[in-house]
């Protein structure tokens, strides 16, 4: 598990320069937060090295890691990221 002050650092890491970015990320923390682990942190690190439109191609499933990307953390990270919220009931 990450201590608070590398939480932190990460957290600071993973501001984006788009909205849309900022709120799949915004979410992963508010799910993930108490759970994530150094290897987490390794694959979000290289997710937060691409521009923001590469990022958002990921985070939208226009397309899939490739080359370095390719690796398991980075892959759990983004299926992490891209989870959805479960269903609201459906009201009558």
């Amino acid at each position: 598990m990450l201590d608070s002050t590398a939480l932190s650092r990460l957290r600071w890491r993973c501001r984006r320069g788009l909205l849309e970015n900022d709120l799949f990320i915004e979410r992963f923390f508010k799910r993930h937060e108490a759970s994530l682990t150094v290897r987490h942190a390794a694959g979000l690190q290289q997710l937060m090295d691409l521009a923001d439109n590469d990022l958002l191609d990921l985070l939208l499933r226009r397309r899939e890691p490739e080359g370095a990307l390719s690796v398991p953390e980075v892959i759990e990270v983004l299926g992490m990221l891209r989870e959805r919220a479960a269903a609201a009931p459906q009201r009558d």
